[in-house]
């Protein structure tokens, strides 16, 4: 799952960050509306948490630029106002769901999961193939009914992979998809994870190489 953080307290945007990495989500950071705006022409976020009251841009235009655009990507926006016409008047402008500030992290983790399963991107509450199981929002893969000790980078690829079925997913895709804008686009990153996962997930093999151009879960 991919997440653009949009808040312009530094700390604040680099401690949600690191929260939602270590929830298995890959991250951008962005402290104005105009980087913003600029991310979102470049990548196809899942999630943008966007906070109302940030410079440059507003946080209100930016929500307009989304929607308007089209974009598929959810909006959950962030304010300090808590009083029920902010919240009318964050939905009323294109945003998808909403939370006031300090907002508990837990249920942060849990609006960005469920808005991600909403119709338009619904997925089944658990994935799977033969005697395969992953559930997304536990976090929970299991193989022949035994848990699977993935880290967060092999969990994403495996949910990418479950969630397209016989679908050819490129490697470039996949490092778009499951690392953030610090990765490296020439580094074996995707390979090194797809090589350490297949050996946790044993025998008879599971994903697929489809040669120069991805990988798929096997028929």
């Amino acid at each position: 799952m991919r997440v653009l953080v949009v808040e312009d307290h530094a700390k604040l945007a680099m401690t949600m960050a690191s929260g939602l990495r270590q929830a298995g989500m890959a991250v951008d950071v962005v402290f104005d509306g105009q980087d913003a705006l600029d991310h979102l022409a470049l990548t196809a976020y899942d999630v943008v948490v966007l906070d109302r009251d940030i410079p440059g841009v507003h946080g209100d235009e930016v929500c307009r630029t989304v929607a308007a655009e089209g974009s598929p990507s959810r909006v959950l926006m962030l304010t300090a106002a808590g009083a029920v016409q902010d919240r009318v008047e964050g939905l009323s402008i294109g945003a998808d769901d909403y939370l006031p500030k300090p907002c508990d992290f837990i249920e942060l983790v849990a609006r960005i999961r469920a808005l991600v399963r909403r119709p338009g991107t619904l997925l089944p509450p658990t994935l799977s193939h033969g005697d395969l199981q992953l559930d997304p929002s536990r976090r929970i893969a299991t193989r022949a009914g035994r848990p699977l000790p993935l880290n967060p980078k092999e969990f994403a690829i495996l949910e990418v992979l479950l969630a397209e079925p016989g679908v050819v997913v490129s490697a470039e895709e996949l490092l778009q998809r499951v690392w953030d804008e610090a990765a490296d686009p020439f580094s074996q990153a995707v390979r090194t994870t797809i090589s350490r996962l297949r050996a946790k997930l044993g025998d008879p093999p599971v994903i697929e190489t489809v040669a120069k151009a991805g990988y798929r879960i096997a028929h």
